[in-house]
């Protein structure tokens, strides 16, 4: 079934001079292809994978093209335009995106980008967005486990820490101590659980907890080690900022990965750095 805001495969049912139009049911009827979008070879009958949204005389319309964001997710959009109805972001289709006054969370300006939430607007059937994120996040308590991998989505910055967007459902908090670097809000980065606490918050970091996190920085000091030759000039004597700006981590993670792998017999450590055994 075809509906707006969604991919699907669409059958032509017969050309105009402007372009195809495509069996879009009994919901939305015949749906225009434009002609400049039309793919380079295509029959009568033949399914074409489109995507569906309103034009802006609100008639359903159809295109081969991937936008920036789909509804029901969240990304960083720069506006292009604002006029009387609202604001318009660029999300790669021929008609800009538009984020109604109503939702936006303070006045948008062109040039600038923003962390937005795309859906399909109820009232109006159209795909809009907006700046209200918190009213798109499911707050109901969340079934992570600690050490589970998840996608985040950097949504605000407070005292604490960072807040981000959880796999684009639940949000949690990365606290400064375990972040060591600059985050931006829209920046999609890889992040682990680290505890659901009692009132269903939840603790995040960049970093695997317990062994995953050695295992890893071992696996990328080793590899390290081998493009440069075999030794690297840094150790116990570097300092932290020179560790956290090579690996991204603590002097005191590094100093505990280099331990684990003096253990397994794959490093020698020396007085000027590291070096690979064997």
């Amino acid at each position: 079934m075809a509906r707006i805001g969604e991919r699907a495969l669409l059958k032509v049912l017969k050309e105009k001079s402007f372009g195809l139009y495509l069996d879009g049911g009994k919901e939305l009827g015949e749906i225009l292809l434009p002609r400049r979008e039309m793919p380079s070879s295509w029959e009568i009958g033949q399914p074409l994978d489109v995507f569906i949204y309103r034009d802006s005389e609100d008639r359903p319309v159809a295109t081969p093209k991937i936008p920036k964001a789909m509804p029901g997710t969240f990304a960083r959009l720069q506006c292009v335009a604002v006029t009387g109805v609202g604001a318009f972001l660029d999300w790669g289709l021929a008609k800009e995106l538009l984020v109604p006054f109503r939702e936006q969370k303070s006045r948008m300006e062109p040039g600038k980008s923003y962390l937005v939430h795309v859906h399909v607007d109820e009232a109006s059937g159209r795909v809009v967005a907006s700046t209200r994120l918190s009213r798109f996040l499911d707050l109901s308590k969340s079934n992570y486990e600690p050490g589970d991998a998840v996608e985040l989505v950097i949504f605000g910055k407070t005292p604490l820490g960072y807040k981000a967007i959880i796999n684009g459902t639940h949000s949690g908090l990365l606290f400064s101590e375990r972040v060591f670097q600059e985050l931006q809000a829209g920046e999609r980065v890889n992040g682990y659980i680290v505890r659901v606490r009692d009132d269903g918050k939840i603790d995040l970091s960049l970093h695997a907890p317990g062994r995953d996190k050695v295992e890893s920085l071992e696996e990328r000091i080793l590899a390290e080690l081998k493009a440069r030759g075999g030794f690297w000039a840094i150790g116990d004597h570097s300092p932290a900022s020179e560790i956290h700006d090579e690996l991204g981590v603590s002097k005191r993670t590094f100093k505990q990965t280099l331990g684990a792998l003096l253990k397994k017999r794959a490093i020698l450590i020396e007085q000027k750095g590291i070096r690979i055994a064997g």
